[in-house]
């Protein structure tokens, strides 16, 4: 923006006037927030305003004034009555007065809308400010559920489904292994939410002798709202199972806690 020319526009003169439409009330107002030396300048316009209407004061001294004060005291003899003309009405001090006043109430208003303009933009700013995180968060997750279904859809990948066990024979789970990629994806959706202090721990399992290797832990399970996870797995897997641990995860599964366990088909 070239401020000197926007300046010498005379559109700040008309904002501290009020004579401009609420919309360009806020260009001028956001301008006067990123641009400091627009922001001068508007102070600086209103400050001659002000300064204005304090020189447009009635000047009521009259020349004769303090003679006749002597007269009315007695310091001073005035042998010829006279008439006294009628005093003029000083209407150039009346417009003053009614310009200043005029102008007070004009700037009341100006602030007045100032400050609703502020707190309306301020209020703008914050919705616009919660939209933009809400569309960010909204097309992360679609990204996110794109490569996903791509994923499962990976001719590649292999599928193992994980059953539920003696402490909780309802529960079940789903594996989907990019072997290439050396990710698998755990659907965990028919798990139950784990108790206060615990957490999921995924494992892949060697048989024969068998070995476990844990692969992470789904510590988002509550605030996940699909319940899929994504962990890496560079291991030879025969088998994959789940178990419940306490937080942080633990070095080898508690076989007490097993909750889901699958094999893979022999291929």
């Amino acid at each position: 923006m070239d401020i000197e020319k926007y300046i010498a526009s005379g559109i700040l003169e008309l904002y501290v006037a009020g004579e401009l439409s609420e919309e360009e009330n806020m260009e001028v107002f956001r301008n006067a927030q990123l641009y400091p030396k627009i922001k001068e300048e508007i102070q600086a316009i209103e400050a001659s305003v002000l300064a204005l209407s304090k020189t447009v004061t009635p000047n009521i001294a009259r020349k004769k004034g303090f003679d006749d004060l002597k007269v009315r005291i007695g310091q001073r003899r005035d042998t010829t009555v006279v008439q006294l003309p009628r005093p003029k009405r000083n209407w150039s001090a009346r417009i003053g007065w009614a310009a200043a006043v005029l102008l007070g109430a004009g700037l009341s208003w100006f602030f007045y809308e100032n400050s609703r303009l502020q707190s309306e933009f301020d209020v703008i700013y914050k919705e616009n400010t919660v939209l933009r995180q809400e569309i960010f968060e909204a097309r992360s997750s679609l990204n996110s559920t794109e490569e996903i279904m791509n994923a499962f859809r990976d001719k590649d990948v292999i599928f193992t489904p994980l059953e539920g066990q003696e402490v909780a024979p309802s529960s079940y789970a789903r594996v989907y292994w990019s072997k290439n990629e050396q990710k698998v994806y755990i659907d965990a959706l028919g798990l139950p939410e784990p108790p206060e202090g615990k957490v999921y721990q995924v494992w892949s399992l060697t048989l024969n002798p068998l070995s476990p290797t844990s692969i992470g832990i789904l510590d988002s399970f509550a605030s996940d709202g699909d319940k899929i996870f994504e962990l890496s797995n560079p291991n030879e897997s025969q088998a994959f199972g789940i178990t419940l641990e306490p937080e942080g995860g633990s070095d080898t599964p508690t076989m007490e806690q097993l909750y889901t366990l699958g094999q893979l088909e022999a291929s």
